[in-house]
């Protein structure tokens, strides 16, 4: 019974967060999206994959709410009582739910290890071409439209037929001529080619004009060519408007699109060629100076000449060393750059192994948070238990995400940086959990009004008895 009241709370506070989430990235995105002419499908296969790597986030979320709402509304509805006078003791209500909520936990992992890395490649992957592709051709009347390379088209009226009237294009396709070659016809339609690659745009009754000098003499002013025509078709190369998807083998390499095995076996073979890469600037550095090589020449001998430093005066010897100083410190400015670029890329590769894991444990915490909580305010419905959620989601998000940023900015290793949020709520969820078994009155106002009542006639009698207190 109580499973059944638990997965309607969690099928419709899943969707609600994940429906959130979704919107806040087409928010993030919408101007990418807008003016694409994009077919409903691609939308469609890209909000799916953008959905798809919010569900790892959005369960803990879940699983905290729906928790609250289901022990809220039994303790609201007294049928807790009922069960805690029969002598059930709190843990042996929530077995059903401990067994279904660490289900759910070992399916969010197995989501996160195995559909995440393929939702993810194939989300980024269609972003990247989405993003890359030009507007469509979508002319309005008035407005010069400048989506294909080179060419500026302005129509003045577009009937509902697709008749274009008084068209005007302006030609600057060839590099440093301006709008040198316009073209001006009264009417015109537009169509695709039999292969799609191409725009026809057949023109009525018009007139070109190309003021372009082919011998490259400057000042010229005067139009050499200027002719009429009563139809010409001008076709319009569409190839860079289509979406074009891009091979996804250039982005699997990504720690986002890897599984944890993988993540392990790249951050290995990363830190090796790091340690290789140390060892090889230590070893130029150890050799940089003079005193520190291995061997030095002899003088005299043909090293000793090509090094340059046997017959230099003391002013030459004294500029080369300066110059071999500012070449020192140049290369160890890059190195350090170089060196902590690496160490980000191995950080991030660890803080995708552990959010894996982490996230999947939430679900368990929020859930020893939320059932207790439940039990002690006895309140269901999304008003007071939406509160409480939102609040310690809150908490958990902005640890995790400044946790990650000290992570990946190297002040703090992957453990226990990226379970600090985890390690914070734990304690919270004892608490609670101690508190709900033991009907602790931790949010029962009556329970603070006696003791502040209490303390309120102690002091009273304190004062009483203190004959120097002033009445």
């Amino acid at each position: 019974m109580i499973t059944t009241a638990y997965l309607g709370p969690l099928v419709v506070t899943f969707g609600i967060v994940l429906f959130i989430l979704s919107m806040q990235f087409l928010w993030k995105y919408v101007d990418d999206l807008m003016g694409k002419g994009l077919p409903w499908y691609t939308l469609t296969e890209l909000l799916v994959y953008a959905t798809a790597s919010f569900v790892p986030l959005a369960l803990p979320l879940a699983v905290l709410l729906s928790s609250i709402m289901t022990m809220g509304g039994l303790g609201e509805n007294s049928e807790l009582v009922p069960m805690r006078s029969a002598g059930l003791h709190l843990f042996r209500i929530l077995r059903p739910l401990v067994v279904l909520v660490m289900l759910l936990s070992g399916l969010s992992f197995l989501f996160s290890n195995n559909v995440l890395p393929v939702a993810n490649l194939r989300f980024h992957s269609l972003l990247w071409d989405v993003t890359r592709k030009k507007p469509a051709m979508n002319l309005r009347p008035g407005v010069f439209y400048n989506g294909i390379d080179g060419l500026s088209i302005r129509v003045r009226d577009k009937a509902e037929d697709g008749t274009l009237s008084d068209v005007l294009i302006y030609d600057h396709r060839e590099p440093f001529q301006g709008n040198r070659t316009v073209v001006r016809a009264r009417s015109g339609t537009m169509q695709r080619s039999a292969d799609g690659g191409s725009l026809l745009l057949t023109l009525r009754d018009g007139h070109f004009y190309d003021a372009r000098d082919p011998s490259g003499r400057k000042g010229r002013t005067d139009a050499l060519v200027h002719g009429t025509f009563a139809t010409d078709v001008v076709r319009l190369d569409l190839s860079g408007l289509g979406l074009q998807r891009t091979d996804e083998d250039l982005f699997k390499d990504n720690y986002k699109m890897q599984t944890i095995g993988q993540l392990a076996r790249t951050e290995d073979s990363l830190m090796s060629a790091f340690r290789e890469r140390v060892a090889m600037q230590e070893s130029y550095l150890h050799n940089a100076f003079r005193a520190l090589r291995d061997s030095l020449p002899v003088a005299g001998t043909p090293t000793a000449a090509s090094s340059g430093t046997g017959s230099l005066p003391t002013p030459a010897l004294h500029d080369q060393a300066i110059d071999m100083a500012r070449a020192t410190m140049n290369f160890l400015e890059r190195t350090d750059e170089e060196r902590k670029g690496s160490l980000e890329q191995i950080a991030r590769h660890g803080v995708e192994w552990h959010r894996k894991l982490m996230l999947a444990i939430a679900c368990l915490i929020f859930f020893f948070i939320g059932a207790p909580l439940g039990a002690i305010i006895r309140k269901g419905g999304m008003g007071l238990p939406t509160v409480f959620a939102i609040v310690f989601f809150l908490i958990f998000h902005i640890i995790s995400f400044s946790t990650e940023k000290l992570v990946i900015s190297l002040k703090l290793a992957p453990w226990p940086g990226m379970w600090i949020s985890s390690l914070v709520l734990l304690p919270i969820g004892i608490w609670l959990t101690w508190k709900a078994a033991t009907d602790s009155p931790l949010l029962d106002r009556d329970a603070y009004y006696r003791g502040w009542y209490r303390l309120r006639t102690l002091l009273r009698g304190r004062r009483d008895a203190d004959p120097s207190a002033v009445p």
